[in-house]
């Protein structure tokens, strides 16, 4: 019923606007922050400021890093995110904005892809500006803290874990090889600011769009909500399919409450675009 109905949307459509979220790589083993109320599942993420300006907060990211990169670096695409991929090929999307820094659009083949929030796969130097990929990182984080591969913990979001102070106490946080300065994974964190050339140029596309569809996304976080303001003033519709409340609700034209993945998979069998 709502992939027909989903179906029906799509099909008078060839300027698809997409913006994705956490819940669309839930089913690739990454933790979400939020449940399906919008509610945090535990403790709010590090922050911007106190990354930059306080060493015993970094130490606590890297260590918390070491530990649960891994389930970022193992992860694999899903049906949502292979079926995006497929429906942007076949022109139905032409523009997709995420806020998840995992990567998986692109490893699903996804060409047009905005990182709304960076990438977790890589890093750079706040003194010098020199990157290093986060692979490489791991590997010199593992030689100088050689007890991390045996802490089995938890995973959280976004590449994070669940450690103990006396764990984390004894881990060597990682420095620039140039300059020995801070380094810091190429993502926005909580408090930091979208880069404003990433929100001018996916707000033009966004003014060209037909149809604006949320997939998995509370849209709690303003950067990625303005954009739904800004398709609500140029009467662009919106809709969305997310597992719970979204912070545009009220904007919306039609909402799915159920499982993205299925869902696309059976509205891209209905539209049948490889004939």
């Amino acid at each position: 019923m709502h992939a027909a109905e989903l179906a029906e949307i799509l099909s008078s459509q060839r300027n698809v606007w997409v913006i994705t979220g956490a819940g669309i790589s839930a089913a690739s083993g990454i933790p979400t922050y939020r449940d399906h109320g919008g509610q945090w599942k535990s403790a709010t993420p590090i922050q911007h400021q106190e990354f930059v300006a306080d060493a015993n907060k970094r130490q606590r990211y890297w260590a918390r890093s070491a530990v649960g990169w891994p389930t970022i670096a193992d992860a694999e695409p899903n049906t949502s995110h292979q079926i995006l991929a497929q429906m942007e090929k076949h022109n139905l999307i032409h523009y997709l904005v995420t806020q998840n820094v995992d990567g998986l659009h692109q490893k699903a083949g996804h060409q047009q892809v905005v990182d709304l929030h960076g990438r977790l796969d890589q890093a750079f130097c706040l003194n010098c500006g020199k990157y290093e990929t986060r692979q490489s990182i791991q590997e010199r984080l593992i030689a100088e803290n050689p007890f991390l591969p045996e802490v089995n913990q938890q995973p959280a979001p976004d590449g994070d874990a669940h450690l103990s102070d006396e764990i984390i106490s004894q881990v060597k946080a990682p420095l620039c090889t140039a300059c020995g300065g801070i380094l810091k994974p190429d993502v926005v964190f909580f408090g930091g600011t979208v880069p404003k050339p990433i929100v001018e140029d996916a707000s033009s596309s966004l003014a060209s769009a037909s149809l604006m569809l949320v997939v998995g996304s509370s849209l709690t976080v303003y950067s990625g909500f303005r954009f739904c303001k800004i398709a609500e003033k140029l009467e662009i519709p919106i809709v969305a399919i997310n597992q719970g409340a979204t912070r545009a609700d009220d904007l919306l034209s039609h909402k799915f409450s159920c499982d993205s993945g299925l869902l696309l998979q059976e509205t891209y069998q209905l539209l049948n675009l490889n004939s």
